[in-house]
């Protein structure tokens, strides 16, 4: 089995990260970015496929024999699926926004060791952004380093979240946005999870909230934590996923509103799964 350490796993992910940008950038617009029905309001487009098939091909040409779990290929939980050297993809993270010709998306593409994050990229296509992080070697946007926010009051905090695409239960999701609306600066839902958590990196956020899947924090999360951000989760994972994949509640936030925005969201001050920065 090929290995990878962690500084050549980050040229790789970006690598395929960039490759799948640069994919998405030529199919906008086109028939490849009409969108069908994925499930609830979720869809999918073709450009989704063809970018995860680009990836699939970057990866395989330099770890032929690593796995990939994919957004688009996942079929349920399986026992094992995140053992050993697996990368962990998300081949377009705002498939609604790239099939209405909004620039607000992401590719992200991450290598995990038994559920551990090494390292991950996460890539904005249409806005120039390209973030980067190996696991204790710091966080980076287009190559120059990030730190997370100063933020210290909730009050002056701008926050992202994001709503679930099956709508049956959205009182959870309302009381949500207003207790953000009521307490912090502003709110703001874009549509990219992914890039959310990386703009908190960047200090461009001051936190982001809202449960998701491995493939959405997977690379996002090493490079929030990286730049000094702290991370938790508020409700309890339904999968026995490590907490590097776990997405279920997660509050990714600058360190100095951390412990009042998990205090409001969840009235107690530190949730489970926290992971020391």
């Amino acid at each position: 089995m090929a290995e990878a350490d962690d500084g050549l796993a980050v040229v790789v992910a970006e690598r395929a990260a960039r490759a799948a940008g640069g994919l998405l950038r030529r199919l906008g617009g086109t028939d490849a970015a009409r969108a069908r029905p994925k499930g609830g309001h979720e869809i999918v487009t073709d450009a989704d496929l063809r970018a995860d098939a680009l990836i699939r091909e970057v990866l395989a040409a330099r770890f032929p024999t690593h796995r990939v779990v994919s957004e688009e290929t996942w079929d349920g939980w399986q026992d094992g699926m995140f053992d050993g050297p697996v990368w962990v993809v998300d081949p377009m993270d705002g498939s609604a926004n790239f099939a209405h010709g909004y620039p607000y998306v992401s590719v992200s593409v991450a290598f995990a060791v038994d559920g551990v994050v090494r390292a991950g990229a996460v890539h904005a296509p249409f806005l120039g952004h390209t973030f980067t992080a190996v696991k204790g070697g710091g966080a980076r946007r287009n190559g120059r380093r990030l730190a997370a926010a100063d933020t210290s009051a909730l009050g002056d905090a701008l926050v992202s979240t994001g709503f679930p695409h099956q709508r049956g239960q959205l009182d959870p999701v309302l009381e949500r946005v207003r207790r953000l609306v009521l307490n912090c600066r502003d709110v703001r839902r874009a549509g990219s999870p992914a890039l959310d958590i990386a703009l908190v990196a960047a200090g461009m956020l001051d936190a982001h909230t809202e449960s998701l899947a491995p493939w959405d924090v997977a690379a996002a999360a090493l490079v929030a934590t990286e730049a000094g951000a702290r991370r938790g989760n508020l409700l309890p994972e339904p999968f026995p996923l490590s907490p590097d994949l776990s997405g279920t509640g997660i509050v990714v936030a600058a360190p100095g509103v951390y412990d009042a925005l998990c205090a409001l969201l969840a009235e107690e001050e530190h949730p489970a799964g926290e992971q020391a920065t």
